[in-house]
């Protein structure tokens, strides 16, 4: 896990224009809100996936840095005052808080424009309509049909009580679909990929989005500000449906773990292995749990 965050830090790094380039108070909130935080797991999923499948680390390099540039900039939207109004993210201030609204609204688009620079600049696999496919894929994740149309949901929600296959629907929208696309992209780097590799591990991507949000849950209803680096016990404060509030911590622990142990059976179909994301689907599914 190290190796790879420092493999996308530094591509993360060379990819973000410098403050001596103008508009030097941009390209400083910009790198604000990407680097030196966050754990980076689109980026890890990314990275174990293609390594399942032979995808050359260079090119996973790439893609690994455009899902962490299109999830920074769905944070800087997100904490904005018109959004979900947060003031602490990944241990600092929010970029709105550090610099200005105007400001942290600029660096979310620029961040979103600089994911698919990253994504098309360079040739990625030897045919180009894969990686036109690519392209494809994380737009409709970060899209109204997957993370921007989740966080509407999400935002329409607020003071009602979902149901789960309701919180389902909202939750594999809003986190799920950027964490599937990071699974997918990172197997789509392959030279040759079988249709059935991809459907595996495409089913392996909606389980560890759903669970991730599932234990995010959990831990904004139990852990501490300090440990997880954004304000706690928000989701209750702004009156937001959540696994907690519909079937309880128990059940939502219960729910995880059952994800969990479905996520890892898929990985056993593959006859080369997949203890890598065995583990990122443990980390996931027991962060600080």
């Amino acid at each position: 896990m190290l190796e790879r965050q420092g493999r996308v830090e530094a591509a993360l790094d060379c990819l973000l224009p410098g403050v001596e380039h103008a508009p030097a108070r941009l390209h400083s909130a910009m790198r604000y809100a990407v680097l030196g935080g966050g754990k980076r797991v689109r980026p890890l999923l990314a990275y174990a996936a293609g390594e399942l499948v032979a995808a050359k680390p260079g090119h996973l390099d790439l893609v690994a840095s455009s899902l962490e540039l299109i999830h920074a900039y769905s944070l800087v939207h997100d904490d904005l005052p018109c959004m979900d109004n947060d003031r602490m993210r990944r241990g600092k201030p929010t970029v709105h808080v550090e610099y200005d609204e105007a400001t942290a609204l600029l660096v979310g688009d620029s961040l979103h424009s600089l994911a698919f620079q990253a994504l098309t600049d360079n040739a990625l696999v030897a045919d180009a309509t894969r990686q036109l496919a690519m392209a494809a894929t994380l737009a409709r994740a970060a899209g109204s049909s997957g993370m921007a149309g989740g966080q509407a949901i999400d935002l329409q929600s607020v003071g009602k009580r979902l149901s789960l296959p309701e919180l389902e629907f909202m939750h594999v929208h809003k986190t799920g679909a950027l964490i599937r696309a990071s699974v997918q992209l990172g197997a789509m780097c392959a030279d040759s990929l079988g249709a059935i590799d991809l459907e595996l591990l495409d089913r392996f991507g909606k389980l560890a989005g759903l669970g991730f949000q599932l234990v995010d849950d959990v831990l904004d209803a139990e852990s501490s500000t300090a440990t997880l680096g954004k304000t706690v016990g928000k989701d209750a404060m702004d009156n937001k449906p959540t696994y907690v509030t519909a079937v309880g911590v128990e059940r939502s622990r219960k729910l995880a773990s059952e994800l969990c142990e479905e996520a890892l059976a898929v990985l056993e179909q593959f006859p080369r292995g997949g203890e890598r994301l065995g583990d990122l689907t443990r980390f996931i599914f027991h962060r600080e749990f």
